[in-house]
Formats: C-alpha cells, structure tokens, sequence
C-alpha cells in the first residue's frame, strides 16, 4: 500500500503533497489556485499535462474534483491517486495523455469542511461550514459531538419505557426496530452522540422528559448550489441565497467556463459504489439520443472495469419518489456547457460485505441504497456485522458501553461508524477501491477529440504564386463539439483555421481566418459494420488559399478547435 492512501490527508498535508509534485515534475504539473473557501483556505487545482508538448489551454481536457462535501475524505484520495498515475506511471498509452491533453484535477474542493472532518474531535457537516439560513451563535437541542472524546461521532442508546429499539434476537449487539405486539422490554431510545445546549450555548438541563435534537447552524450543500435549474431555499433546502452564492462552488464555476477545453467531468462524492449521471430532474427521454447512447458507453466502461453499477439519478437514485433535486454539478455541466459530467460516488460496504442483491445494478428496480437505510432484513446487517468483525478488527461496530452522560446520566455509547464503515473505505481497501476509477478517467481521457493535420502542401502555379492547401482532421473518438448538446446551447465554436503571412508575402485568394465547421470523430458508429452503406470523411476539411511572394518565405497555419486542441504548421514557398 502507498503511503499516500494509508490514511486520509489533512489540508497541510495535501497542500504538501501537491506542492512537492510541483516542485519534482515542473514539466507535467503546475499547482494553481482557484480562490479561497469560506475560511480562506486555497482550492488547490493541480494543471497536469506535458508543457513541452504545448500548453494545457491547447488541449483537449478533463476536469476532475473531489471532496464537496466535508466528510467525503476519499474523494481527495481519487483525485490524488489519478495525479499520481500520471505523474509516475511510464505506460506509453500515459505518455501520449500527456502529450495530448491536459487534466484540471481539484482534490478537495471543500477543504473547511474536510478539516473538521478529520479534526481531533471531528466534527460532521454536509458540505460548507458558513452559517445558514441564519447565524445564530448557538441552536437549542441536543448539538452533535463527540462527547467521550474517542475521536469519533457515534450514537447514544438511552433506557425507555417507550423505546422503538430492542436487541436484536440473533445478534445482540444490534438493535432492531420493536414488533407492534412487543411490551416487554428492555426498549432503548437512540440520539446522536452529543450534549444538550440553551439557546445561547449555556449547558441544559434534562426534564427527563422532551429532547429536541437541534438543527445544524451550518445547512449549506454546495452540490445544490449549481446555476443548472438552481431553486432557492423554500423550494430545496440547502441550496444557498442564489447559483454560485458560496465561494467554493463559485471557483469552480469560474474555472471551468474559462476553459473551453474541458470535455469530460468528473466529481467524486462518497458513497454507495455507483456512478450517477444527468438528468436529476428530468427523465431520460429529455436527452439528445445520441448523448444518452453515450452516456450508457461511457457507465459500461466503468461498470467492466470496477463493478460499479451506473445510472440516472432521476430514474435510479432519488431520495423521495415524488421529489427531484436541482443545482447539482454534473446536471450544471451537461445542460449549460455540454461537457460529458459524471458523480462518481466511491465505495460500497454493503458489496463487500456479499450484500449484492439490489447493490450490483443487475436487479430489476433502482439501486437499493436509497431506501437501505430505512427497510432490510435483519440478516444483511448481520452479514456486515460479520465482515467488519473480519475485516474492520472492531473499528466497524463500536460496542455499546456504558458513559455516564452529563445530561442523561447512564446511557450507552457505540454502534456503527458510519464515518470509517460506510462514508470512506477504510485505509487498508482504499488504493484497491480508486485503481479501477482511476483507469476509467484516463479511458474518458482518450476518448475526447483530438485536432490533427492530415496533410498540407504547397504548389507552385508561376510567378511567384502558391496553392496552399491543408486537411485538418478529427483523430479522436468524440466529435469535435463533443455532445449534441452543446450544439444546442451553442457553446463550442467551429474549428478556427488562421493563415499568418510575413512581410513580402501577400494574399490572393482566401480568408485569412475562416471557421471550418465541426468535424466528426467515430462515436457514433454501430457496434458491426453490418448495413452500413460507407464512412464519410466528415471527420476532415480542407483548405485552400493561394498566395504570392518570393520563394523560400514560411507561412504558418494555426487550426484551433476549443475542445478538440490547436495545431500549428509551418510551411515554405518553393
């Protein structure tokens, strides 16, 4: 195992890791900040691609992030583990990615949140740590916190009479939800671990009768704060004052429609072991088809290389049947930019646990993660009792022990940490779980377009005149605009092809700068040859300008596709 995925890295420790790849690779990686979050830590963005080769502005790209949401530490990992790979790996199918295009890789995105994640006595959040909707100083109820000071957020099991938990029949340490026909006890009543506070952060003191659990002072979920069909705070709750309100997610946004270059996405989120894409709000048959079909293509190759099941969060992976969420990244990306734009959510406990059933993406249905949580047999959980007995050395399930609690007096401490279980593999599965995602982005990675020069000439007609003429060519898997989407937001211009003269050399027929159109790649070719009627060459266009001006000068042709790269050729009057 490397020492770079044994544990997960502190911001300090990150920001080293990042700066000393700079420092050790100045021709492949170039460290750039993309702002400053809520607390004004740098939104680190490692710029990877060979300089030698041309600059990364120049390159067909991916952009890559992880860690939006605080206590998705692995997130980072896959980030930093697709930089490595690149940085270190001597493969020739990595030499020519370096050559070829250029990688906008964000590892943590969210890095104030990431740091009370992994703080001595952590603590939780969905995402940014700004207060909101309101600032108050202190909330009352019960505030969640590591109260015993192990390091970790459990849960509370308190003795009552009125309890909806008893011990499970099979296995003891468990708690399962009591029977309608149960009366006898004992039932227990499950909390957060945590202390009771006042209204202005005093201590509080039990009746022995009503807790109120208190809502977080910090409820902003940056992965809502998307322009994509963003909706404000009564109509989805996190979703911040207005698109990109929050510095951390306004970086990014800045960044990425400044780099017309970038052709796939790729947000890494925790966890369930799935990768979602667009629409979260719209059913399938909204998509151009040709973009769907590609869709699918590129979750195939995930689902071969890692077992990761993929689908629409609209179809697959709702929270609510009847409700639908907006303002996320990859919808963002897809609808506004037409950028092929995944979530890919790291890990599944459950799979290795054996729990396939409903996990794998091969059962009729949405995935069963959703709904896991509220409804499963007994015998699932037992089944991940046993693996983090096996595997997880007791770090998985906590047993319950006694803590004699300042509010409540005697209760019990223990159960799952989610943290350590089911939020982030734990560090001994970590590399294994981001090898196969890892490959998956460098396969998006060859399949982008790629502007190459097919041919050019240069013919003498007499009297000091030329015929210039140059093929330009697609030699990448996706067109050249990339999705039909982004030809219906008319966000990606027509390859650009430039004619530079020098002195004593002199236009006669031609544009100096001229638009050629979009060229196709071979993403939508059939499976099989079979009732094709032949392959038109719409993956190519030609050139021509005639020229007059003494032998032996250079003229320079500069063809710029946004998405597809720029090629620069060089040719002599003779």
């Amino acid at each position: 195992m490397s020492a770079l995925f044994d544990r997960y890295l502190t911001y300090a420790e990150l920001s080293d890791v990042l700066q000393g790849w700079a420092s050790e690779y100045p021709d492949l990686l170039r460290l750039h900040s993309l702002g400053h979050s809520y607390e004004g830590r740098e939104i680190w963005c490692a710029v990877v691609t060979r300089f030698s080769t041309g600059e990364a502005r120049e390159k067909p790209a991916l952009w890559i992030d992880g860690n939006l949401h605080s206590s998705e530490l692995s997130a980072s990992s896959a980030c930093l583990h697709i930089i490595q790979r690149l940085l270190t790996d001597a493969n020739e199918d990595v030499a020519h990615l370096l050559g070829t295009r250029a990688f906008y890789v964000a590892p943590r995105i969210n890095p104030d949140g990431a740091e009370l994640s992994l703080a001595e006595r952590p603590v939780y959040l969905r995402s940014s740590v700004r207060p909101y909707p309101y600032d108050e100083e202190a909330i009352e109820g019960l505030q969640v916190e590591d109260i015993d000071g192990d390091g970790r957020v459990l849960q509370m099991r308190l003795l009552d009479l009125n309890g909806p938990w008893k011990i499970c029949p099979e296995e003891p340490r468990l708690l399962v939800r009591r029977e309608p026909q149960d009366r006898k006890g004992p039932f227990y009543r499950l909390l957060p671990e945590g202390r009771l506070l006042g209204r202005n952060g005093e201590t509080s003191s039990y009746d022995g009768v009503t807790i109120e659990i208190a809502p977080l002072k910090q409820r902003l979920d940056l992965n809502r704060n998307y322009p994509a069909n963003w909706r404000p705070e009564g109509e989805q709750s996190g979703a911040g004052p207005y698109p990109a309100s929050e510095p951390e997610v306004r970086a990014c946004v800045d960044f990425i429609t400044s780099h017309p270059n970038i052709c796939h996405a790729v947000a890494f989120h925790t966890f369930s072991g799935v990768a979602l894409r667009p629409y979260s709000h719209s059913a399938d048959e909204k998509f151009p088809i040709e973009d769907l079909q590609l869709f699918q293509r590129i979750g195939d190759k995930l689902t071969e290389l890692s077992g990761y099941p993929t689908m629409s969060v609209y179809h697959d992976f709702r929270y609510h049947a009847k409700e639908v969420i907006t303002g996320t990244f990859d919808d963002w990306a897809y609808e506004h930019l037409g950028i092929f734009a995944w979530t890919c959510e790291i890990w599944s406990a459950h799979r290795k646990a054996g729990i396939t059933d409903g996990f794998d993406g091969k059962s009729p249905g949405k995935h069963r993660f959703i709904d896991w949580f509220d409804r499963h047999p007994v015998s699932e959980e037992i089944a991940l009792l046993e693996w983090s007995d096996r595997e997880l050395e007791g770090k998985g399930y906590i047993p319950w022990t006694a803590y004699d609690h300042p509010d409540f007096g005697p209760v019990e401490i223990g159960g799952w940490d989610m943290i350590a279980t089911f939020r982030n593999p734990p560090a001994k599965f970590l590399e294994a779980e981001l090898e196969p995602l890892t490959e998956w982005v460098l396969w998006q990675a060859h399949t982008t377009p790629l502007l190459t020069l097919h041919s050019a000439q240069v013919e003498s007609l007499g009297s000091d005149t030329y015929r210039i003429q140059v093929v330009v060519q697609n030699q990448g898997y996706l067109p050249t605009y990339v999705t039909k989407k982004a030809l219906e937001r008319k966000v990606c211009r027509p390859i650009q092809a430039e004619l530079q003269l020098p002195d004593g050399v002199q236009l006669v027929s031609g544009k100096l700068r001229q638009a050629c159109g979009q060229l196709e790649g071979i993403a939508y070719k059939p499976d099989s040859p079979v009732w094709r009627i032949g392959d038109p060459t719409n993956d190519r266009a030609k050139l021509v300008w005639v020229v007059q001006g003494a032998v032996g000068l250079e003229v320079q042709v500069t063809l710029q596709g946004e998405r597809a790269g720029t090629v620069r050729h060089t040719l002599v009057l003779e």
